[in-house]
């Protein structure tokens, strides 16, 4: 087993919309920092969860992108 598969949770994206929202609000002075704080850390998490992909090879779409996002 490698380890990213070990870091593997099972949720939806509403749960995980709801868990980052409810952390951003717990350390945001207002409603404003807070949206922007959660919008940032699911971001983040998409983008490290992204799997390479290589659109050119897979669809012959060219890209300068590898992410599938």
């Amino acid at each position: 087993m490698n380890s990213r598969s070990a870091k593997r949770i099972d949720t939806t994206l509403g749960e995980l919309i709801a868990a980052a929202s409810e952390v951003a609000f717990e350390y945001s002075d207002n409603e404003r920092e807070a949206y922007r704080l959660a919008r940032l850390a699911l971001i983040e998490m998409l983008k490290k969860a992204s799997h390479p992909i290589d659109l050119e090879q897979e669809f012959g779409i060219p890209t300068r992108n590898h992410y599938l996002h």
